[in-house]
């Protein structure tokens, strides 16, 4: 279902995150079948956490495939089982519209960030105005659907787990964004 999107927009969202990705210590949350490990540079110490085993499984066999020596676990974004401050960088990309409680995993994204760390996300988003309600409107079928909500408030959501916007950048209309968040 993800093939047309990816194929013609995303790709190139993942290249601009990637390309912008500071830090040695790195954790994805909701690393899926591990989409994003193609794009991350060489010598960087990569952890990944899901809640789906299934994809686990696949993004171990992409990851040895790729021949990259990422560590890969089960785990709950909203109980995050790392100590505080263990990475310099978090990625996340399409992941807080299906988290149950994402302020939650937010706070834990925050509670896990270094000093001086960063948070990046690929997210979809409320829309505002009458987009907006339209999106309120088809939200139940689609998450009972797909699973995922399409209208979480994300931006307000980081801010609402205690981060500072450091870029918020609209990729397609004001749908799809990409942002930056330190630790305020």
């Amino acid at each position: 279902m993800e093939f047309p999107l990816e194929r013609m927009a995303a790709k190139k969202w993942r290249e601009k995150l990637f390309s912008r990705l500071e830090g040695q210590r790195i954790l994805e949350v909701g690393v899926g079948t591990g989409k994003n490990l193609d794009y991350y540079p060489p010598g960087k110490e990569v952890t990944g956490i899901d809640t789906s085993e299934r994809m686990l499984d696949r993004a171990r066999k992409k990851a040895a495939r790729l021949g990259l020596p990422f560590t890969l676990s089960k785990m709950d974004a909203q109980a995050l089982e790392f100590p505080d401050s263990s990475f310099e960088a978090i990625v996340s990309t399409f992941v807080f519209c299906s988290v149950p409680d994402p302020v939650r995993g937010l706070e834990e994204v925050h509670r896990l960030l270094k000093a001086k760390g960063k948070a990046y996300f690929l997210e979809h988003v409320r829309p505002r105005g009458f987009r907006g309600w339209i999106f309120d409107f088809l939200n139940p079928p689609v998450a009972g659907i797909m699973g995922a909500n399409i209208n979480r408030h994300t931006v307000r959501n980081i801010e609402r787990a205690g981060f500072r916007i450091l870029l918020e950048e609209n990729l397609f209309s004001d749908i799809f964004k990409f942002i930056i968040a330190e630790r305020a």
